[in-house]
């Protein structure tokens, strides 16, 4: 989100301080973009989602791609759509199931909202080995697990969440209604023990949660939480003083793009208002600041009246690639090791690509556009992306980029919608290349 648009505020501990770090971080110099990026379009689009009672509650937020081994062409995307649950589509973008979100405990509780979801590949559950589903219930402040199964009649998801999954934040139901609760979200499989993980950060917070999935006697999936890591809410400037994001009085910078990279557990996470953040995804070390967004170091004042902030002079020490927030993250993985980690650049509707090797030090490789072709729409104020770099059938043959829309534009209404773009991801690779 752009500075001035606001979220409601949250305070939290974490069990790693990284007070001497936030000090610590290099200056980046600031700059403008001098030479236009690259435009690709959408081969398909999903129909619009509405955030009103007409529209059942539904706002597009973010996606991941299921490639079908048997059938590439029949391959699926999963994509939330917060309280109106879980949306899977055929790869002409094509609506093939709706999960509803549940609703709370009691009358009066916060309703189920579902916000990022992944994928878990071949998990042993005591009825075999299956492809999961996971997503980040915010409203209740749990994980949800979904087996994939694409000949199931009635849809290829079934809900195979333990009863007995316990909030992964909060002490009680008043706080889940607080709605400091469980938001980004990120698998990861240990390449090393075959133990699948999440990753999950919470709202309005700096922190992020490591939880172990845990396959139960029933067939279902439970989770229990391994440790924490509270990343940095100020910062020291080049210039000597302190800087932490505007917000509401209260509220620190949060994450929510998360994706790690298979190869060697790296996990990377979008601290919005801040920047890109590089760790070992079991959270045992220090993180690393990959890159920051222009916005970076600039002060701003909270003003209650109108609940935004109103941004002071730019002191030039952000970054240069990415506009406030930094929101969808994920990997365009390659065989030989090389590949690139994308970002939604929300602030100005543009994705910035990195190097994905980290003994490169994730250098940035360029960017580009989601921009309207025909009927298709562009992608504006991007939430979420899932890129998958596999052959899925005639229709990706170079694979699939998918990137949701905040500014769907439907026809012959009023009424604010968002949806999901399907992009080929041979031509976003060529326009990288070039």
């Amino acid at each position: 989100m752009p500075l001035s648009r606001i979220r409601r505020s949250g305070v939290l501990a974490g069990t790693i301080a990284l007070a001497a770090l936030a000090a610590t971080v290099p200056a980046q110099a600031h700059a403008s973009r001098t030479s236009p990026l690259p435009a690709v379009t959408a081969r398909a689009e999903t129909a619009a989602l509405y955030d009103d009672e007409a529209g059942g509650n539904a706002n597009a937020d973010d996606p991941a791609i299921w490639r079908n081994a048997a059938d590439p062409g029949r391959s699926l995307v999963v994509a939330t759509a917060k309280e109106g649950g879980l949306r899977v589509y055929d790869l002409d973008a094509r609506q093939v199931q709706a999960v509803p979100a549940p609703s709370g405990p009691a009358p009066g509780d916060a309703p189920g909202r579902f916000n990022n979801v992944d994928l878990v590949h071949g998990m042993r559950l005591s009825t075999g080995r299956a492809d999961l589903a996971v997503t980040s219930d915010r409203g209740n402040d749990r994980l949800r697990f979904y087996r994939i199964n694409p000949s199931r009649p009635g849809g290829p998801l079934t809900d195979v969440t333990d009863p007995a999954v316990r909030p992964v934040f909060s002490a009680d139901q008043h706080e889940v209604n607080e709605q400091r609760t469980a938001y980004g979200l990120a698998t990861w499989t240990d390449r090393a023990t075959g133990r699948a993980y999440a990753l999950v950060s919470r709202r309005e917070s700096t922190t992020i949660a490591l939880l172990e999935l845990v396959a139960t006697g029933s067939g279902t999936v439970d989770y229990r939480r391994i440790r924490t890591l509270d990343l940095p809410s100020s910062f020291r400037l080049p210039d000597g003083t302190s800087w932490s994001p505007c917000a509401e009085p209260g509220e620190l910078p949060q994450v929510e793009g998360m994706v790690v990279d298979p190869a060697d557990g790296t996990l990377y996470a979008g601290q919005e208002d801040v920047g890109i953040w590089r760790m070992r995804a079991d959270l045992t070390a220090a993180p690393q600041l990959v890159d920051k967004v222009r916005e970076y170091g600039r002060p701003g004042t909270y003003d209650e009246a109108t609940e935004e902030c109103t941004p002071g002079p730019d002191p030039g020490f952000g970054g240069r690639r990415l506009a406030a927030d930094v929101e969808g993250l994920t990997l365009i993985t390659q065989p030989d090791g090389d590949g690139y980690l994308l970002a939604s650049s929300q602030g100005d509707d543009t994705f910035a690509a990195y190097d994905r090797e980290t003994g490169e030090g994730n250098e940035y490789e360029g960017g580009f556009r989601v921009t309207a072709s025909g009927a298709l729409d562009g992608s504006e104020e991007c939430d979420g992306a899932a890129a998958l770099n596999a052959p899925l059938g005639s229709k990706y043959p170079k694979g699939l980029l998918v990137v949701q829309d905040g500014h769907e534009t439907p026809l012959a209404t009023e009424r604010t919608a968002t949806g999901f773009k399907f992009v080929d991801l041979g031509k976003v690779l060529e326009a990288l290349d070039d």
